[in-house]
């Protein structure tokens, strides 16, 4: 793999122990879920703030004039990201996803997005260093458990990591989940009547609609028989979280949407030591993103038929490239 894309995968996701820990518990204190209760307010105040410029408008792509300001600013003022250069980050992003990554031309139409936010990154590790804040990135530059630092790649790596969770993967549970709701009306008015409901609804929206569909791969450690299969050391192996989340030895019904399903074992957010800081973070303001939304316009529609809908064509995330709605 080219140094520029080796350079984002320096980070925990792709880390065994003993990197991994050390790399996690530099960062798991920004993620508590009191430190993400302390951003609730905000929350509601800017969902409010884009709600009422939907209102304006009545007809919106709910990704990019809702879901994507949301997310990336909540991350974004976490992480200490200028509000001016929030915007550029979108695009490279969408970029760096929104294509397959099959062949080595894959890899060089992508070098000009990531050359950039490579730069990007290493500027705002300058200004941190130089005019440190509260926020997490400063944090992490000044970084120190038992002695230990985060290195510049190390530094870089987390920023991606961090940045594109924390955005990527909530406009992936309000796009997935609003269009689910569309598509089980009864769960949707259960909903409106019942926005008690909003927590359990939320986590069977992350079962049935797995905002990431795939971890990163694992790799056989020796020679291994599973299910039948033969698995040869060094073999990639990807469970796939989306079908997990289907799985009717665990799920009743697993294929159906129930709000109020319960209990609720779904591994949307993944399992074990690898299982997503960012957890309560997306949670809150899943919660928070979808009850007003359906609560304040108890009329959306769909603005295009639903054939026309379209699926990003990037491996793990999985999400819509819009979801124009009539809001009323």
């Amino acid at each position: 793999m080219p140094r520029l894309f080796r350079t984002f995968q320096t980070n925990m996701v792709a880390s065994d122990p003993p990197d991994h820990r050390r790399l996690r518990d530099l960062v798991h204190k920004a993620f508590t879920p009191r430190r993400v209760e302390e951003l609730k307010g905000t929350m509601e105040r800017l969902v409010s703030r884009l709600l009422d410029e939907a209102a304006e408008k009545r007809s919106i792509d709910l990704l990019s004039e809702f879901a994507a300001p949301l997310a990336l600013t909540v991350i974004s003022a976490m992480m200490g990201v200028p509000e001016e250069d929030r915007p550029r980050f979108r695009r490279w992003t969408s970029r760096l996803l929104d294509s397959k990554l099959e062949t080595p031309l894959d890899f060089i139409r992508r070098f000009p997005s990531a050359s950039r936010m490579l730069g990007f990154f290493r500027e705002l590790i300058r200004l941190h260093r130089e005019h440190p804040g509260e926020d997490l990135l400063t944090g992490l530059v000044q970084a120190e458990e038992q002695g230990d630092r985060l290195g510049e790649d190390e530094l870089i790596s987390m920023i991606f990591l961090l940045l594109l969770a924390g955005h990527d993967t909530l406009v992936n549970l309000i796009g997935n989940g609003m269009l689910a709701l569309l598509q089980n009306p009864d769960q949707l008015q259960k909903l409106r009547e019942h926005p008690e409901l909003i927590g359990s609804a939320v986590e069977e929206l992350l079962r049935y609609t797995s905002p990431i569909e795939m971890p990163t791969p694992r790799f056989a450690r020796e020679d291994i028989e599973l299910h039948g299969q033969h698995i040869p050391r060094g073999a990639m192996v990807v469970p796939i979280l989306a079908s997990a989340n289907r799985d009717e030895a665990v799920f009743e019904n697993a294929d159906r949407l129930d709000i109020t399903r319960h209990p609720n074992r779904h591994v949307a957010f993944g399992l074990g030591a690898h299982y997503c800081m960012g957890a309560p973070l997306a949670r809150l303001e899943g919660k928070i993103a979808l009850l007003a939304l359906v609560s304040r316009f108890p009329e959306t529609r769909l603005a295009v038929p639903r054939e026309q809908l379209r699926w990003r064509g990037s491996l793990g995330p999985r999400g819509l490239t819009s979801l124009p709605l009539h809001l009323s």
